[in-house]
């Protein structure tokens, strides 16, 4: 009665391998897309936190340019 199985055994361990191995890869290209993901998603925080800074500085060299100008009785048209 083995012998009867043994060609569909020896089926589903390839096939069982195959699945395997096909499975690693994808684990593979995963692990490559979150890293990527994650770099990303470093640069952009980095990005966006320097746009507020940034923001930050032009606001106040405006408050700066408008304070001057009021001293000087220089009117500053928007």
């Amino acid at each position: 009665m083995s012998d009867d199985f043994a060609p569909l055994l020896e089926y589903l361990d390839r096939r069982f391998e195959t699945l395997e191995r096909e499975l690693g890869e994808v684990k593979e290209m995963f692990n490559t897309l979150q890293t990527s993901v994650d770099a990303y998603a470093k640069r952009a925080d980095a990005y966006f936190q320097e746009m507020v800074v940034l923001s930050h500085k032009v606001e106040r060299h405006e408050r700066w340019l408008h304070q001057i100008a009021e001293r000087l009785g220089v009117k500053l048209d928007y």
